[in-house]
């Protein structure tokens, strides 16, 4: 088993109080994460498809965790872990490979990827579906691609859908669009975006990959990339239709 721990106190004394106990003899592809969403989305950034990526959350919403008892948490870890009361999820990551000023970037997304300003001004945005134009000068702050995962993060905050994340499917979302008037969209799983940004010179753009971003963006194209998926685990009983609407809906 591998581990990866945040710097939260929380999850630190977490961590230290599951090694106070007996070993635990676990699957050598079980990686367990302590720590928020970000942890997780860094974790599997570093170390991508491969591995069954079990969290443990001590951040704020944590979707893609496990919650844990605030009485007893270390119990109950310990024996789901020991029961292997465990089940994994595949879930979708989308490949990017963008130009920029400099060369071309690469990467992938658990989350969402998205082009935004990198100055002042608005974006000057050509968006295209599978070949066809969507928008020939989106006039906004930006776009994000999502998958169902990514539905509830940076996309419902811009007004896109929450999906529920066992939903195949890609999440297109204007940031702040000004013109034309641009409605969030659901696509097919297989759908490929790509958005072209105009007037770099003078409207300045960057492109951010689950947190990690590269300036001076001309061009991207963004797919799913079904090799790259990666599997979350979840300790049995976790529902997440009840997670979406406790967490999200009726926060």
């Amino acid at each position: 088993m591998q581990r990866v721990v945040s710097k939260s106190p929380a999850a630190q004394a977490f961590a230290a109080a599951l090694d106070a106990g007996p070993p635990l003899v676990l699957p050598d592809d079980l990686c367990l994460v302590l720590g928020g969403d970000g942890t997780m989305l860094q974790a599997i950034q570093a170390r991508g498809p491969g591995a069954v990526w079990l969290g443990l959350n001590f951040g704020h919403l944590g979707f893609l965790m496990n919650d844990v008892p605030a009485e007893g948490g270390v119990a109950y870890v310990r024996e789901r872990l020991a029961a292997r009361a465990w089940h994994a999820s595949p879930v979708m990551r989308l490949g990017m490979a963008g130009t920029v000023g400099g060369g071309s970037v690469t990467g992938l997304a658990v989350n969402d990827v998205y082009v935004e300003r990198q100055s002042g001004t608005t974006c000057h945005l050509r968006v295209r579906v599978d070949g066809h134009v969507l928008a020939e000068r989106l006039v906004c702050d930006g776009i994000i691609a999502a998958t169902p995962l990514g539905s509830t993060a940076y996309s419902f905050s811009a007004g896109g859908p929450a999906s529920h994340p066992l939903v195949r499917s890609m999440h297109l979302t204007a940031i702040c669009p000004h013109a034309p008037k641009f409605a969030p969209l659901v696509l097919p799983a297989g759908a490929v975006v790509e958005v072209e940004v105009l007037d770099p010179g003078r409207r300045p753009a960057r492109v951010v990959v689950d947190g990690v971003g590269h300036d001076d963006v001309r061009a991207v194209r963004i797919a799913h990339e079904p090799a790259q998926d990666v599997s979350l685990g979840f300790f049995h009983g976790h529902d997440f239709t009840r997670t979406l609407l406790r967490k999200l809906i009726r926060r």
